[in-house]
């Protein structure tokens, strides 16, 4: 997989227009963001699915806790018929600092991840479901007829990274640094070693911040936002293999659920930006995907892709051909 993440922060036909882009840059599935601050995902997907062939789609990654599991499972399958069978179902914890403004900080955990995606399998598949577990669902079921969709599993930590292994097609594993990937492919091994082998192939994919420019130093300014919040989100084991300052990381995270984000963005340090963003030239960005690449079988080149979209896009694409070719 050679993969974009687009975040619907612009106007819903811009990101579709940027779509379309990805697939002319040689890209062959897109990723839409899910935050409920942002638009809604599922609105350009559709709309790219309407205007594109071959590219796969998929929310990348939505979470089970702003809508009921059993209504994720019914939107992505209606994602999926109208692409023709091409969706991807990225799901995952989610955000802690959004999800912390609706309340909902406290549910993010492995079990209900897991549990949604075990359950849209099942509906998927035409069967009735009782389940009552993180959520409830009593004699649910699809009216329609739905094939099957990929499942890939987006997290960071190592129980998720197991679990995505064992039980998911494939993992979206937020990193960007070699260093990490190789730590998350050990869990990955360690899952893969309980795997059930009807399951088929595995895909780890390294969904991976990058900021690429023929200027350099403006890719470094425009991976900020992103930076900020991937450390804020992450564990202590990862900002203390970086060496990272976990004070600094907790005050952009208070930032950006207090929704000061200019404050977030200039509390990120030159040291995050290295542990959490592909960010520079091409020159610069090419060497640290070869070196990912060595760990992970795919690549989800992700947020904020570079100061200017078309550019980077074009340019992303075209280090993915000299690193990625298939």
């Amino acid at each position: 997989m050679r993969a974009i993440e687009l975040t619907p922060e612009r106007p819903t036909q811009r990101t579709v227009d940027l779509g379309e882009r990805a697939v002319q840059a040689g890209f062959d599935t897109v990723f839409a963001s899910h935050h409920y601050n942002n638009r809604d995902p599922f609105a350009a997907l559709a709309l790219l699915a309407e205007h594109t062939n071959e590219i796969r789609l998929g929310p990348g990654v939505t979470n089970p806790y702003e809508t009921h599991p059993v209504t994720l499972a019914s939107r992505v399958a209606t994602l999926d018929e109208l692409a023709d069978g091409r969706a991807v179902f990225g799901v995952g914890p989610g955000d802690p600092s959004t999800l912390e403004n609706l309340g909902l900080g406290e549910r993010r955990g492995l079990r209900s991840v897991l549990e949604s995606f075990k359950v849209a399998q099942e509906l998927w598949a035409g069967e009735r479901v009782d389940h009552d577990g993180t959520f409830t669902a009593c004699d649910a079921g699809l009216n329609y007829d739905v094939g099957e969709i990929p499942v890939y599993v987006g997290g960071e930590g190592p129980h998720m990274c197991r679990m995505a292994a064992k039980h998911a097609d494939g993992l979206l594993f937020n990193g960007s640094h070699p260093d990490d990937i190789a730590w998350a492919a050990e869990r990955v091994e360690e899952g893969l070693d309980e795997r059930p082998d009807e399951y088929g192939e595995f895909d780890f994919a390294a969904y991976a911040s990058v900021s690429i420019a023929e200027d350099g130093a403006a890719a470094r300014e425009a991976a900020r936002p992103p930076v900020a919040f991937i450390a804020a989100g992450a564990p202590e084991p990862v900002l203390e293999r970086h060496g990272l300052d976990g004070e600094r990381a907790d005050e952009i995270g208070e930032a950006i659920t207090a929704g000061e984000f200019s404050t977030a963005f200039d509390r990120v340090s030159e040291a995050m930006i290295d542990a959490f963003c592909m960010a520079g030239t091409p020159e610069t960005v090419e060497p640290r995907l070869r070196a990912v690449l060595e760990h992970a079988d795919s690549i989800v080149v992700s947020s904020p892709l570079g100061p200017d979209l078309e550019e980077a896009i074009d340019l992303a694409g075209a280090v993915c051909d000299r690193c990625h070719p298939e």
